[in-house]
């Protein structure tokens, strides 16, 4: 296994463990299974297991594989604060007590704020005492390092890690999304800034993997490198300096010991430029079915009107590309997930972002297509709900 460090030179295992999608059974999670699988990635040296409080059974299960084993000091547990359920500080106190309790430990070595939308929703945890909060807890030792996940556009994501002084950050990455979500450039912001970050859905929700388009596969299948997508999308991550962990939502032993060993071979730099241009057509294969040819640059935000213009089209490609459930997530966690709403139907057709797009997309008419694929009956809910 090859390790990585953290911001205070704590070594990291460059593959961590994805706690959500722990195998179940019968409706719960498969406990002699999910033990059998943690207890082997610890023995392969992997020592971050990535969980949360709304992953159903997660915290409870590896919790209880840690304490039974005596493992609790040999690895990084990192889970995750649920704001959207935050009212009052009470609140904030009692949800991290039953997160301790579930993980039977005293302590959380990395606490995220999860699914950090916007700068607006941190100004409400401010105004709820979270930085006080914080501060009292990492005083205690109860919380050793603090981050936030994010899924979003690259400008908010930078405002964000300006906003306070952070531990670490995890963010949407893959070859996919090198230009959408923080992307590239919010990757290597980050690192500037001295912040470790952490990547999840390497493989795009399995659709670098089970639903590739058949010219994506003989793509891979004739390079001379043979290598399977998985070992591909993994590489192409640790390839970069800036990426400190991976983590994949590993549930079967098979796939355990095919992650541990890319960890445990891969190396930055070791992809040439061949090996970029062959990836760059499996994208260029992927995104046949893409609605617009939105690169994700960014040159048409900040929008007047606050719309989320690449994370739009982001999502509505995705539509096309992949499938509508998955879209809509994008796009709600984009959009609607959030104090002031990013949504395409929020244009006002100014045409300002066509004057700056250099694939001279008409965004306008493209917005509203977006819309009336995305703004269905479930997102108005959702979105009427957070309001």
């Amino acid at each position: 296994m090859n390790y990585r460090n953290d911001k205070y030179n704590n070594p990291i295992s460059i593959l961590g463990f994805g706690c959500m999608r722990f195998p179940r059974k019968g409706g719960k999670t498969d406990f002699a299974e999910t033990e059998r699988e943690v207890l082997s990635a610890i023995e392969a040296g992997v020592n971050y297991f990535d969980t949360a409080y709304v992953y159903p059974g997660s915290e409870s299960a590896l919790g209880t594989i840690l304490a039974k084993h005596g493992l609790r000091e040999k690895v990084y547990i990192a889970t995750k604060l649920p704001h959207y359920l935050l009212k009052t500080r009470e609140k904030l106190d009692a949800l991290f007590c039953e997160q301790l309790a579930r993980l039977q430990t005293t302590y959380v070595d990395y606490y995220l704020m999860h699914m950090l939308s916007d700068i607006y929703t941190w100004e409400r945890l401010k105004a709820l005492g979270i930085e006080e909060w914080i501060a009292g807890k990492k005083a205690s030792g109860e919380i050793r390092q603090i981050g936030f996940s994010y899924h979003g556009n690259t400008e908010m994501f930078c405002r964000l890690v300006d906003a306070y002084d952070w531990d670490f950050c995890q963010i949407q990455y893959n070859y996919m999304d090198e230009h959408s979500q923080a992307g590239r450039r919010g990757l290597r912001y980050a690192n500037e800034k001295g912040l470790p970050v952490v990547i999840m859905e390497p493989l795009r929700g399995g659709k670098l993997v089970h639903r590739l388009p058949e010219e994506a596969k003989r793509i891979f299948a004739q390079y001379p490198v043979k290598r399977t997508p998985v070992q591909w999308a993994l590489r192409w991550l640790w390839n970069q300096p800036e990426v400190t962990c991976v983590l994949s939502g590993m549930n079967s032993m098979e796939m355990i010991a095919d992650n541990v060993q890319t960890a445990s071979t891969a190396a930055v730099g070791e992809l040439g430029e061949q090996d970029e241009r062959m990836l760059q057509a499996v994208v260029q294969a992927i995104n046949a079915k893409m609605k617009v040819n939105c690169t994700g640059c960014g040159y048409c935000v900040p929008c007047p009107a606050n719309v989320d213009i690449p994370g739009t089209f982001a999502a509505y490609n995705r539509r096309y590309s992949e499938n509508r459930f998955w879209a809509l997530v994008d796009y709600t966690m984009c959009t609607a997930l959030r104090k002031t709403s990013t949504a395409a139907s929020n244009c006002v057709e100014c045409g300002k972002c066509e004057q700056h797009c250099p694939q001279h997309i008409e965004i306008r008419k493209e917005l509203k297509n977006a819309a009336k694929e995305l703004e269905g009956p479930l997102y108005k809910l959702v979105r009427k709900f957070i309001d």
